[in-house]
């Protein structure tokens, strides 16, 4: 069954078939929306025929996906996705939440959500025979690129501004991508990556440009809807999803997945999704409260360096993801993101600032009003706080310092204790 119909432009509308290998719309550049066979799934498959498969990660939902089974088995290709949702007892308390959940991506792969965009375009790329894969990232994005990539021998090429983590661009080293790092910021990037990617005929991956991302990021929602909605039968109350925004891909993705849900008849409402973007990078957060769709650039400047963009490419369906859903566009300081990260650390999450920006977001929810005791909440951890060592130690006290005998050691437990 051909799965994948064609594209419809997030903007104008207009449809293109799927034989066409576009990234934007011809007509205004806008996003464009991969558009499913949803009547003929709908005749094959019911919720059943997902929810009681024994694969446990993204691939499970392949009759959701506009791309055909890609194999691989045994790699960390395949085990992309399935990440793990926790419920800490602590921050309930804390947050006064009956019902919280925490999903960690940084359990993925190459430890971050980015695994799973990565994935289902290097089916893509295995699908129509392209030899090399392209993307501009500041880390985690190509990382995952790099890494799938590596997985099933795929040539991958990756650049990168100069400024990113190291511990991301030793991933890419790792992994042996062809890195390039530019001497400027991920919008420069971006761009060198678009137009290397025309004038040599690679395949671009890059976020909010190449429309196979966001089929790869639904699949979070599909996991939501599995694990939480359909589980712990929260369909009666709409849940709350906070998750972090940059280009506004995930958000994106996210909204996508429950919307593709929604259309086949599994899911009966929508969830409320929350974006929060941090103070320095927010554009969208912007866009949102003015109740407009038009993304004016800003001058990006935050610690979480993964949600830092000026320009968002996908910031108008990133509106959408909210507006549509009854949620809304927190943005919180870098102090809060670094208070976020040690919170969630308490509780044995290791959280990269991105990932811990939803969260703090969630605190700030709570505080104004928009989420009551009573609502059902999950928050989106992006990434692995291995990504970033540096804002981690930012994020806490220095280690103490003492001698190796038993007297040193009696001293600072009962200076430690005063």
């Amino acid at each position: 069954m051909n799965k994948f119909l064609g594209y419809a432009c997030s903007i104008c509308g207009t449809e293109y078939a799927c034989t066409q290998e576009l990234y934007t719309c011809p007509k205004d550049g806008g996003n464009l929306d991969i558009v499913l066979d949803i009547s003929s799934i709908k005749r094959k498959y019911e919720a059943s025929d997902i929810t009681s498969r024994e694969e446990n990660y993204l691939w499970r939902y392949l009759p959701l996906l506009p791309v055909s089974d890609p194999g691989f088995e045994g790699t960390p290709f395949r085990m992309t996705g399935g990440t793990p949702v926790y419920s800490p007892n602590q921050l309930k308390r804390e947050l006064n939440l009956k019902n919280l959940w925490i999903k960690d991506e940084g359990k993925n792969p190459t430890a971050s959500f980015k695994d799973r965009a990565s994935a289902v375009v290097i089916a893509r790329a295995k699908e129509i025979g392209s030899n090399v894969v392209v993307t501009a990232s500041t880390g985690n994005a190509g990382a995952a690129l790099a890494g799938l990539a590596a997985a099933v021998e795929q040539r991958a090429i990756i650049f990168a501004p100069k400024t990113a983590p190291p511990a991301k661009i030793a991933q890419l080293l790792i992994y042996q991508a062809e890195v390039i790092l530019v001497d400027g910021n991920y919008d420069s990037a971006f761009d060198l990556s678009v137009e290397a990617a025309n004038e040599f005929g690679w395949y671009c991956r890059n976020t909010g440009y190449n429309p196979f991302t966001i089929e790869g990021k639904k699949t979070a929602a599909f996991e939501i809807w599995e694990e939480i909605i359909v589980k712990k039968a929260m369909d009666n109350q709409p849940l709350s999803i906070f998750v972090s925004v940059g280009d506004g891909n995930i958000i994106s993705g996210i909204h996508k997945g429950f919307k593709d849900l929604i259309s086949l008849g599994w899911l009966d409402h929508m969830p409320r999704i929350f974006g929060v973007q941090s103070e320095g990078s927010a554009a969208i957060a912007n866009a949102f409260h003015r109740k407009s769709e038009e993304i004016i650039p800003v001058k990006a400047d935050t610690i979480a360096d993964s949600i830092s963009v000026d320009l968002p490419r996908d910031g108008i369906r990133a509106v959408r993801a909210a507006s549509q859903t009854k949620g809304s566009y927190l943005l919180v300081s870098d102090q809060q993101i670094l208070k976020a990260i040690s919170e969630l650390g308490k509780v044995g999450i290791f959280s990269e600032p991105a990932g811990a920006t939803a969260y703090a977001g969630l605190v700030n929810a709570i505080q104004s009003g928009m989420i009551k005791p009573e609502d059902p909440v999950l928050v989106i951890n992006t990434g692995s706080g291995l990504k970033d060592i540096r804002a981690a130690m930012m994020a806490v006290k220095e280690a103490p310092i003492i001698e190796p005998t038993m007297q040193s050691l009696k001293k600072y437990l009962q200076n430690n204790r005063e």
